[in-house]
């Protein structure tokens, strides 16, 4: 396992995707849920191709010769991780959007299970007991400070907003396994370089699987995706930086203990809100980040 590799691509990606959750905001208020979807794609779609040849002439070297499966692995992880993220914005449309996150937050656990499942991969018994520290930890966050026992979140079980959250986190464990899948397909002996063109394979897909859509579905939506170009671009650039570290920790680790690392985003969604936006913590956020970092580390502690 590579581990000075992913680790820090890993916390990486979680700055990232935060910081491009709160630029996207501002361009989600004007568009379609699909529409907002595609901006992520079409505007990433360049960059990560600047990433790719950028990466390639500071490392030159023999070019892979990937297994045509790897396009399908690509294909199905984008569309998993397009399905995973509408799925998640239903579930906050639904009046107990609280159980609806929650529940999408046990995809670290429904990722361990199904990459054991599906490609055989095993977990130090302290990397698990993060995983669950963790889950408990985004769990707490979620509740914004509600008290919710465990009898609550099984009685919320069947809400809809708790089946389309889990849903979610079962849709977005598959993009991870299909994006590690893929890089492995890729071949070569640079897991960066296999990752930057499933990258650009994957962000491709989406761009024509989610434009094709809003093109046919939503038409009007088109010109205003255009019209946003300044934002928009911010999203694209942050959004492909923040792919480029995800899909490096799927490349040489196992895709449960990136995702658990990964949730470390949590903490960089809450320092926006303290330190940039002014807002106060509360004592149940406080905890919720104690027991997120204790997953972090006894996962890492598992990974030695």
């Amino acid at each position: 396992m590579s581990f000075p590799i992913w680790l820090p691509a890993t916390l990486m990606a979680g700055g990232v995707q935060a910081w491009r959750t709160a630029v996207q905001r501002r361009v989600s208020h004007s568009l379609s849920l699909n529409a907002a979807g595609l901006v992520r794609y079409l505007y990433g779609l360049p960059f990560t191709i600047l990433l790719l040849g950028g990466y390639r002439l500071l490392f030159p070297g023999p070019l892979p010769s990937p297994d045509p499966s790897f396009l399908l692995f690509c294909l199905a992880g984008g569309l998993a991780q397009i399905i995973a993220t509408n799925l998640l914005i239903m579930a906050f449309a639904h009046r107990n959007f609280v159980v609806g996150t929650a529940y999408s937050k046990t995809e670290a656990v429904q990722g361990a299970i199904l990459s054991f499942l599906l490609m055989g991969e095993r977990l130090h018994p302290l990397a698990w007991a993060g995983i669950g520290c963790g889950v408990m930890g985004v769990m707490l966050l979620s509740t914004g400070g509600r008290r919710m026992g465990p009898l609550d979140f099984l009685r919320a079980l069947s809400q809809p907003a708790a089946l389309t959250g889990i849903a979610s986190g079962f849709f977005f464990a598959l993009t991870a396994i299909g994006i590690r899948r893929a890089t492995q397909q890729v071949g070569g002996p640079d897991p960066i370089l296999a990752a930057l063109v499933v990258l650009v394979a994957t962000v491709s897909a989406q761009t024509v699987m989610q434009g094709g859509y809003v093109l046919l579905r939503e038409r009007e939506q088109m010109v205003r995706v255009f019209q946003s170009w300044r934002v928009s671009g911010q999203v694209g650039l942050l959004s492909s930086l923040g792919s480029a570290c995800w899909f490096s920790g799927f490349a040489t680790a196992p895709v449960a203990l990136v995702r658990i690392v990964g949730q470390i985003e949590v903490a960089f969604t809450l320092g926006f809100g303290h330190f940039y936006l002014g807002e106060r913590m509360a004592r149940s956020e406080i905890m919720g980040l104690m027991l997120v970092a204790s997953g972090v580390v006894l996962a890492l502690m598992g990974s030695l």
